[in-house]
Formats: structure tokens, C-alpha cells, sequence
């Protein structure tokens, strides 16, 4: 071959080359079948440290059921050095609040050996989720769709580790794991699966698979009228969303069927209709996965070829525990660790002890709350019914909040649903 005809074929592929590294998305750094990153996981949440434009890396979450990435915070938006192309005004997930958002275009977001070229971030002016409170770490930001749109992502929840693969690398179906069909629409994917309920009746719903979402089996009864709420439920807050707080019920469910594997008496969210509830109706879904069921698996995400691989975690026969004390435990983002009390469930063993919302914790079981993490306080508070934990707390003056009386109340866990 010439040289000068061979020079144009490789003139050709570098320009082909770069072009295709160069479109939005997310891709590997070097030419390898997969790379592997660490990541923290707080109640099955998947959290790792993402640089912006070469920046300081902060924590994003993960999450299959948003579209777009998003900043929660606008003055770290400045602080990073973003540029806006336009403002945005948004309706919260209760379909009544207000957020205003700033878009940031042709951004790169680097995860160590994968970078997201040309991504665009969706940048909230106030932080609603306040993340941080519920998870117990600071959660600066989600990335959405364009991180598996175009790579099989492989989510190993036993050992806190995410294989990102070449696009074309898992041609076959790993051993032990069962397929399912994954259908992505509107840059969100679904699977159908089966649910025994309380009533006996069977159905076969369209489910939203939701990473970010810290929940289990999640039925809109709004969807469909074959969905029955069990006659057992209790009502409470079920998530934390944009917008502010969700409210409805938590049941069980007889077992739910994914790709073969089941699950026994899955605790099951039902949450209030709401104004947003017209969306999830033209979604044509009656649900969601969230990660108290997807991490009790080993998980493959294959968007291109709209496929889901998924075998059994090694705690997946373990049971489905609520919160057995009526309390609603929230941290308080500030540099000191600081837990208050959010809510009191009725009727419930907190209520009967005598502890009430924004009731400051200062040691549980005289252990002081700095060496807990928010997370292991919600495994305490689910443990073991019979169990007492015995709670310091501080109860502030409604008006001057320098003056305050301490207090010690005994809760006796008890299994509520």
C-alpha cells in the first residue's frame, strides 16, 4: 500500500477515533475490557467521588431513575467555576414545590479511569433532597442515564465494587446469573416482574428500576386497580425526593418474582397520590425497584442491548426489617457529628418513651454519637425485637435555643408490620 494512502487510513481512524471519544457519555480512559472503582454504600446507596472539570473530587450518588446529572448546590456550582446556559423552573415530586435550576453545559466529569465528556448538569439553587441528613455523608450531586447509556455497568454490592465495561465486552451471558429483558424509555429502565400480594392476587407490574431510591418494592395504587394494600400497614414517611418528604404506607407483600428470584414478605411502599402522580401514570409503570431490594444482588446494567444480568448477593435470603422503634433519625450537616430526632411514628415505642421531634441525641446506650454513623444507627433501631435501647437526649427551648434540659428515655423495639 502507498504511503501516502496508507497515512490517509490512519488520519482516518485517529479522526474516527476521536470523534466517537469526543460525543457526550461516559467512557473508559484505556483500552481495557473493564475497569473496577470502590464505592460507599450507605442503606444499598451507591456513592463515589467524582472530579468536575478537573476539581477537588465530592461525592455524587449513582442513580438508574433520574435523566439527567445533577448539582445539588449552586454556590459549590460557582465555587467549581460552572458555566450556565439557562435558567429552569421545575415541580418538585409532591407536584406542588417550586425549583429553580441552572443548566451547565460541556462539562467533564472524571471518575478516575472513566471520564464523562461534554455532560451537561442540571444545577439546583437550593438543595431540597439534603441528602446527607438521611444518608449520614455529604451527596453533592447524582449521576443519571448518560452514565450507562452507552457501557455494561456490573453493581457487586457485597464488596463495594462497580465494573465499567467496553461497550462490547460481555457478548454472553455470565455464568450463574439469569437474564431479564430491561426496556429503557425516556432515558429510564424498566422490567416487568411478579407480585404475590397480602390478597392473593397476582400481578405482573411494570417497575422502574431506581438505584437512588432507598426503598424496597415501591405500588402506586393511583395505576392500576389490581394493586391491594395489605390490611396490615402503617402510615409513614417513605422517601425523600425533590420537593420535599413522601408520605403513605408500608405493607408486605406475599413475595415478588425478578428473573426467576425470589423474594418472601417484601416490605412494600404505598405512597400517598400526589400532584405528580400523572407522570407516573403516563410512564404506563405501576412501581418501582429501589436498592433495599437491588442490593441484596449482583447486578448488570446492558442499556445497548436492553438486558439485565442478576444472580443472588450473599444476604439475599436475609429478611425485610423495618424500623421497630417509631423514630425517624436525621443528621445535621454540619462538621461535628450530630443526630436529631425528625418524627415520632404513633402509637409507636418512641412515643411511648416519652422522646419527641427535634430532640437532640447525645449517646445511645452510652456509647457518644460521634462514634456512630447514621447508618448503623438505623440497623440498631431494626435489630431485634424485645430490645432496649436507651437514648440521651437533649431537648431544646422552642424559643431560646442556648437553653435546653437533658433527658434519658428507654425504647423497647417492637416489630410494627
Amino acid at each position: 500500500m502507498p504511503k501516502k494512502i496508507a497515512l490517509t487510513y490512519f488520519l482516518l481512524f485517529i479522526s474516527w477515533f476521536q470523534g466517537w471519544t469526543q460525543v457526550p457519555g461516559f467512557f473508559l480512559k484505556e483500552d481495557k475490557r473493564k475497569v473496577t472503582i470502590p464505592f460507599y454504600s450507605s442503606n444499598s446507596l451507591i456513592i463515589v467521588p467524582v472530579s468536575i472539570n478537573g476539581n477537588q473530587p465530592v461525592n455524587f450518588m449513582i442513580d438508574t431513575g433520574v435523566r439527567a446529572n445533577i448539582l445539588f448546590s449552586k454556590t459549590l456550582g460557582d465555587e467549581l467555576g460552572l458555566e450556565y446556559s439557562r435558567r429552569l423552573s421545575l415541580v418538585g415530586a409532591d407536584g406542588t414545590t417550586n425549583l429553580m435550576a441552572s443548566v451547565s453545559p460541556v462539562n467533564q466529569l472524571d471518575l478516575g479511569p472513566i471520564v464523562g465528556n461534554f455532560q451537561n448538569l442540571l444545577v439546583l439553587e437550593e438543595d431540597f433532597l439534603e441528602l446527607e441528613s438521611v444518608i449520614g455523608v455529604p451527596v453533592y450531586g447524582i449521576l443519571g442515564y448518560e452514565f450507562f447509556k452507552y457501557n455494561p455497568i456490573r453493581i457487586n454490592y457485597d464488596d463495594g465494587k462497580l465494573d465499567f465495561f467496553k461497550n462490547k465486552a460481555l457478548k454472553w451471558r455470565p455464568p450463574f446469573f439469569k437474564k431479564l429483558e430491561l426496556s429503557v424509555e425516556d432515558n429510564k429502565p424498566y422490567v416487568q416482574a411478579k407480585v404475590k400480594q397480602k390478597s392473593g392476587k397476582i400481578i405482573e407490574p411494570k417497575l422502574l428500576i431506581d438505584t437512588g431510591a432507598n426503598h424496597g418494592l415501591l405500588l402506586n395504587r393511583e395505576t392500576t386497580d389490581d394493586i391491594d394494600m395489605p390490611s396490615k400497614v402503617i402510615e409513614s414517611e417513605i422517601g425523600q425526593s425533590l420537593g420535599g418528604l413522601l408520605y403513605g404506607f408500608i405493607g408486605r407483600v406475599d413475595y415478588l418474582k425478578i428473573a426467576k428470584l425470589k423474594l418472601e414478605e417484601v416490605l412494600t411502599s404505598y405512597p400517598d397520590t400526589t400532584a405528580f402522580s400523572y407522570v407516573i401514570k403516563d410512564s404506563g409503570r405501576q412501581g418501582s425497584l429501589g436498592a433495599e431490594v437491588l442490593g441484596r444482588t449482583k447486578v448488570i446494567f446492558d442499556y445497548p442491548r436492553e438486558r439485565i444480568f442478576i444472580k443472588k448477593a450473599n444476604n439475599f435470603y436475609s429478611p425485610f426489617e423495618f424500623d421497630m422503634s417509631g423514630l425517624s433519625i436525621k443528621k445535621l450537616p454540619v462538621d461535628q457529628t450530630r443526630f436529631f430526632i425528625s418524627d415520632v411514628r404513633e402509637n409507636s415505642p418512641g412515643a411511648r418513651s416519652g422522646a419527641l421531634p427535634l430532640d437532640e441525641i447525645i449517646a445511645i446506650n452510652k456509647v457518644p454519637v460521634f462514634i456512630w454513623e447514621l447508618v448503623e444507627i438505623n440497623k440498631l433501631l431494626r435489630s431485634e425485637e424485645g430490645r432496649v435501647i436507651e437514648l440521651e437526649l437533649r431537648r431544646y427551648d422552642p424559643v431560646d435555643s442556648k437553653k435546653w434540659e437533658s433527658l434519658s428515655v428507654r425504647v423497647r423495639l417492637q416489630k410494627q408490620i
